[in-house]
């Protein structure tokens, strides 16, 4: 499965077990435990739902081919190939959840890498 920014680009995408996150460049950089997504460093970082990756306050930073809800997606970009992954790090301990925001059909500001680096 792969996500795609509010522009469109093929960001990250979902490893064939269900769980973990990787870039393009095969960098590991983040991991879903229910519907939660939470950084390697244990930082939940936002939710999963119907295709979507919202942040904390519900708005959307990722869409899949098969979301539904949120904002108008934009024409999906080619996407690139893929690195082979590099190892992934230790998960330290994930904080606590935040509780739930309602969702929004805004984008994020943080579509991009840079939701990961939170």
């Amino acid at each position: 499965m792969t996500f795609y920014d509010l522009h469109g680009r093929a960001i990250a995408y979902l490893y064939d077990d269900g769980e973990h996150i990787y870039l393009f460049n095969g960098k590991p950089v983040a991991y879903l435990y229910d519907n939660a997504v939470y950084g390697f460093n244990g930082h939940h970082l936002g939710w999963f739902e119907n295709g979507w990756i919202r942040d904390l306050r519900g708005n959307c930073v990722f869409f899949t081919e098969n979301s539904s809800g949120g904002p108008a997606r934009p024409a999906r970009c080619a996407r690139p190939a893929k690195n082979a992954r590099y190892a992934r790090p230790a998960k330290y301990a994930r904080h606590a959840r935040h509780a739930k925001a309602a969702k929004t059909v805004s984008w994020s500001r943080l579509s991009g890498e840079s939701f990961f680096n939170q």
